[in-house]
């Protein structure tokens, strides 16, 4: 199975973490395309450690994983990483399975809580989700070394469709329908105004967030700008960046610089450099 181009959003520094791993992005089985935005796979086999990171996205994921050939395969569930990056050290030889829910999609599977009791944490995936053996998931075959990952796809559509929401929530749908808007809209500047734009109260729009997303709408706002921003710096090139401040909404170049060194641990020109 040919897997999606990954995205990669959200990576600092992709083309180096790129030459050490094996990416691919991959569609769960349509019923769970409401929920589901893509499940990820990261195989690697590295003479060394190499420490990741990333600037999530207010996503929840569900993940099964082997740090390293000889340790046991466990599962988690990390909530949004808010605030700053998501950092991770990877060695030896290891393989991640992942699920991307989409942003304001994960309550459905878990509505007995609010998204943000899961902001900020990384905790066993049974404390949420039924037990399973995380190695039917990663190698669901004997042949671990395919690059054909149609068996691991099959194993998480088989593991996760049981526990679909059989029923639309409704808040979900709007919650989903609200952050797709902010990313794709560069003109979402301000909390107050969206609010408005969408006939609903600050108050409202924040009650709701903070249920099916897990962080705020300021929150969101600013990191998928910041995402662009940092696609921007590692594409290279002569970057006019109080063009791009502006483009991004802020009100000058010195807070879209503030805000990229603050989240990012470097300013943009460094980065860019």
């Amino acid at each position: 199975m040919s897997p999606e181009r990954p995205d990669t959003r959200g990576i600092v520094d992709p083309a180096a973490l790129l030459t050490r791993v094996r990416l691919r992005h991959h569609e769960p089985a349509e019923p769970l395309r409401r929920h589901v935005e893509h499940y990820w796979f990261i195989d690697w086999d590295l003479p060394e450690p190499y420490a990741s990171n990333v600037l999530p996205h207010p996503s929840v994921h569900l993940t099964f994983q082997q740090d390293d050939i000889d340790q046991p395969p466990y599962g988690e569930l990390t909530g949004v990483t808010a605030p700053g990056l998501y950092a991770r050290k990877i060695h030896g030889r290891g393989k991640v399975c992942g699920v991307k829910f989409r942003p304001g999609a994960f309550r459905p599977f878990a509505p007995d809580a609010p998204v943000s009791r899961w902001t900020g944490r990384v905790l066993p995936y049974e404390e949420v989700f039924p037990t399973t053996d995380p190695a039917t998931i990663l190698s669901p075959t004997d042949n671990t070394d395919s690059v054909d990952d149609t068996a691991r796809i099959a194993a998480l559509d088989a593991y996760l469709l049981p526990l679909a929401p059989a029923e639309p929530d409704p808040q979900a749908d709007l919650a989903i329908g609200l952050v797709d808007r902010i990313r794709a809209d560069r003109g979402v500047r301000r909390v107050a105004d969206f609010a408005q734009a969408e006939g609903m109260t600050v108050r409202t729009l924040q009650r709701l967030f903070h249920a099916y997303v897990g962080v705020s709408p300021k929150w969101c706002i600013l990191r998928f700008r910041i995402h662009e921003a940092v696609e921007t710096a590692a594409a290279g090139g002569d970057i006019d960046w109080a063009a791009l401040a502006a483009d991004l909404g802020y009100a000058d170049q010195a807070h879209l610089v503030r805000d990229f060194t603050a989240t990012v641990g470097v300013p943009p020109t460094a980065y860019a450099g």
